[in-house]
This record gives structure tokens, sequence and C-alpha cells, in this order.
């Protein structure tokens, strides 16, 4: 897994819920920051997962995240940085509905 270089802190990993996700207290500059879809790193730069939800009152949420490491009780208590989003690559291959050639 590629390190990612730190940016701002967005949060601190809370609670490990039953489904496997990871909640994270979001930080007043995380809270405005923080988008669906975005990487999580931790302190050392690798990947802790990808924000699937956020939740809670708007002046302090919290964001339920999908982990991306079997490690994730260790990782309660810990800081939580930006890391950016994933670049999607599209496939070319397909076409969007009907061909323009007509024999």
């Amino acid at each position: 897994m590629p390190i990612i270089p730190q940016t701002d802190e967005v949060g601190e990993i809370i609670h490990l819920a039953k489904s496997g996700r990871l909640i994270v207290k979001l930080s007043a500059t995380g809270a405005e920051r923080v988008k669906l879809g975005e990487f999580l790193i931790d302190g050392s730069g690798r990947r802790v997962g990808r924000v699937a939800e956020l939740l809670g009152p708007v002046k302090s949420p919290y964001a339920s995240v999908i982990t991306m490491t079997d490690k994730t009780s260790r990782l309660v208590g810990s800081k939580v940085f930006g890391g950016g989003f994933a670049n999607k690559q599209r496939d070319r291959s397909r076409g969007f509905g009907r061909s323009r050639s007509r024999s």
C-alpha cells in the first residue's frame, strides 16, 4: 500500500462499530473539509479507510469509515488526516448507448 503525504488533521477515531466500520469524531476543520468517498490516513501516511457516511449534528459531525486494514482495533484513539480521493480510470472499451456506425 503506498504511503501518502500527510495533510490537515480531520479528526480522531473514537469507536469500532459492530459492522466493522470506524467512527471518527470530526474536528472543526474536518467537518468543513471531509467529503463522502474521501480517503483518511493515519499519522504514518497509510490509508485507514474511506468515508462512507457523515452522521450527527452539523456543528459536531461524525464520519463512518469503511476500513482498508485489518488492524482496526489498534487505530481507536488515533488521529486521522485527509488523504484525498482515488483516481478513477474510465473503461474506454465500453461504449454508451448505440454505436454510431450502421451497416
